[in-house]
């Protein structure tokens, strides 16, 4: 498959930096740099709180046109989001998306395609919840939700936008992942199940996507103190009410303690990761990390990574899929 490297073919000659280095990025702990979006179109999921909250006016601020998605509208936090925007001249727009619905998703990514006058240029998959307690505990029903969100969720938006990224010749995904994603803390019910799955997705797609010239950018934020702990303790009290003592009662302490966590520990600044997102996609297209680590503290997922990275440019860089491979990971 001759050609086929973004890389080559974007920045002029293939690259030859530090395979750690573009497969297992960490940013500064704080990103101070103000990049330029103007005239990039932005479509976020998951808008009402957090990172996509976050995220929806930082990115305006830089000069993006931005679509920011949320379920259940009518909602409080979708109108205040259109006052904010009104009332600072940011060009924001409110769409209704729940990643559930397939109808929802193929409807909302066509509104934004039509007010954008074209295809989106960057998908941030950034909707996504969490479910606490032992597997064991994780009944059909909480299973079914969380993957829904986390996993089918992000393809369901992933397969919106892409026909559209690809007629132009172009685009960016940037899915939200985690820590978790590559690394596994007991009794967090199937969060890192599903972020694996999200990451897994993810790479083979940035490969899949080279010809097309479209990057995907992987963001693994630690623990930061957003509304994402108030959204867990809900869904994991409602679990944890109607669990089953034959699937309980091996885990009694843990059990106790479902629905009762609140974050408060975690002192890191949110707005790490909508910052580190912007620097991204300021980036020249050809040069994007495929993983980046956001957070002050522990990045326990980078020599992850770094061996995951290695591992498919040693098994695969010589094969049929060699151009793919080397050009998610940077290798000439």
């Amino acid at each position: 498959m001759p050609n086929l490297s973004r890389r080559s073919l974007m920045v002029g000659a293939a690259a030859t930096g530090v395979l750690a280095a573009t497969a297992a990025r960490a940013l500064p702990d704080s990103v101070a740099s103000t990049p330029n979006l103007a005239g990039v179109s932005i479509l976020i999921t998951g808008c009402s709180s957090g990172f996509g909250r976050l995220g929806a006016e930082h990115y305006a601020r830089l000069g993006a046109k931005v679509f920011a998605t949320m379920r259940n509208l009518p909602r409080r936090e979708a109108e205040e989001l259109r006052t904010l925007a009104a009332d600072q001249n940011l060009d924001i727009t409110v769409i209704g998306i729940d990643v559930l619905s397939d109808e929802q998703v193929s409807a909302g990514v066509a509104e934004a395609e039509r007010l954008n006058g074209g295809p989106i240029d960057v998908l941030v998959n950034n909707a996504g919840i969490g479910i606490s307690g032992p597997v064991e505990v994780q009944d059909m029903r909480a299973t079914d939700l969380i993957f829904g969100t986390n996993v089918m969720g992000a393809h369901r938006m992933a397969r919106a936008v892409l026909p559209g990224m690809r007629a132009k010749g172009g685009g960016l995904i940037v899915p939200i992942s985690s820590q978790l994603g590559r690394v596994i803390v007991p009794y967090s019910g199937h969060y890192s199940a599903t972020k694996f799955a999200l990451e897994a997705m993810s790479e083979q797609l940035a490969y899949e996507l080279v010809p097309h010239g479209i990057e995907v950018a992987i963001i693994e934020p630690g623990g930061y103190p957003t509304q994402v702990w108030v959204n867990r303790n809900i869904y994991t009290s409602a679990l944890k009410e109607r669990a089953q003592e034959i699937h309980t009662d091996g885990y009694p302490r843990v059990v106790a303690s479902m629905g009762e966590e609140d974050g408060s520990g975690r002192s890191a600044d949110p707005m790490d990761v909508p910052r580190a997102i912007a620097q991204i996609i300021a980036m020249p297209p050809g040069t994007r990390p495929l993983r980046t680590a956001v957070h002050p503290g522990s990045k326990p997922q980078m020599k992850i990574n770094e061996v995951a990275a290695a591992t498919q440019v040693g098994w695969l860089g010589g094969s049929g899929y060699g151009p793919l491979i080397k050009a998610v990971h940077n290798v000439g």
